[in-house]
């Protein structure tokens, strides 16, 4: 929804939350209509006959109205469409909205939703959901958590506020402190701050520690363990990709429900929701950037295999 300098707004309403896709002609080419163009850059992908139906029946459009097979090719010009997005599993929880003001939305995001649409989950994602059941078609997320993680999120309501309220995470300025359960070892010593360089590579399903220097920093304190479990607090410094998840299995402490760290384990079903990943975002605490108030905000969520162990095992 945030517009940069210069580019129109979108002619097409969002569609389950979910933004049209916009592209810019090239500004030089070899085709005399927009409908070469298309043809050459998504005839292979979707197959050409499936391109003439879409200009058929006005599925792109420009600022002027839907494009037809006769339309000139003009460099430079937008073109939107909705793309067919494919039939994604729903996921079965709820995202709880903790806190709603006119600039911010504070979530209780369940496990196995994403944040974002990302990949081949597109609308069963917490942004196309709260755009949707909110009415706020310029809600965008001020950071985010894995498709995995559950806990809280920061959505801002007001596309022209987004920039302020990322800019806290990017200045650390947001205290976020996590939960984790894993296996208890009395000979572990904590507290601990892992430091470590992490890279996470296009394409890869898990991230990894490599030599050089740190670009990651997390502090692991055990809260309390019991029956060879423990109940941990986690408190990033930094943001890294999967970056709790990667520490706290680099000392030797595994995430209860990880299927990538230590090792990567075959994927789950996309309908297998058994045995989520005992990680929870529990608090974010920041000062509101444009009320200058402090907010505090605790996840009401609890992870099953402490509060629950033989039912989490059990996948019930």
């Amino acid at each position: 929804m945030r517009r940069r300098s210069g580019i129109p707004a979108s002619p097409l309403p969002q569609r389950d939350g979910i933004d049209a896709v916009r592209l810019r002609l090239p500004p030089d080419g070899p085709w005399p209509t927009v409908r070469g163009y298309l043809l050459e850059r998504y005839g292979r992908a979707i197959g050409p006959a499936r391109v003439e139906t879409m200009l058929r029946e006005g599925v792109f459009v420009t600022t002027g109205g839907p494009l037809t097979a006769d339309t000139a090719y003009r460099p430079g010009e937008f073109v939107w469409f909705h793309r067919e997005l494919e039939p994604e599993t729903p996921v079965p929880f709820e995202v709880e909205v903790l806190y709603r003001d006119e600039r911010i939305v504070v979530v209780d995001k369940p496990h196995f939703l994403s944040t974002t649409p990302r990949g081949r989950h597109v609308t069963e994602t917490a942004l196309a959901r709260l755009r949707r059941d909110l009415g706020l078609p310029g809600l965008g997320p001020a950071h985010r958590l894995d498709r995995l993680t559950a806990g809280l999120v920061l959505f801002v309501a007001r596309p022209e506020l987004r920039g302020a309220y990322q800019g806290l995470f990017e200045r650390r300025a947001v205290r976020k402190e996590y939960e984790a359960i894993a296996g208890y070892d009395p000979q572990r010593p904590l507290p601990a701050t892992v430091r470590s360089r992490i890279v996470k590579e296009r394409g890869e399903l898990a991230a990894r520690e490599v030599e050089g220097e740190p670009n990651s920093e997390s502090r692991i304190e055990l809260a309390e363990h019991r029956d060879g479990l423990g109940r941990y607090r986690l408190h990033p410094h930094t943001g890294r990709t999967h970056q709790l998840r990667l520490h706290m299995a680099s000392l030797g402490l595994p995430i209860l429900g990880d299927p990538l760290y230590p090792q990567v384990l075959a994927e789950p079903a996309p309908d297998d929701f058994r045995r989520p990943l005992q990680l929870l975002g529990a608090v974010l605490e920041f000062t509101d950037p444009v009320s200058k108030r402090p907010l505090r905000f605790d996840s009401r969520r609890t992870l099953r295999a402490w509060t629950s162990r033989p039912s989490w095992e059990a996948g019930a």
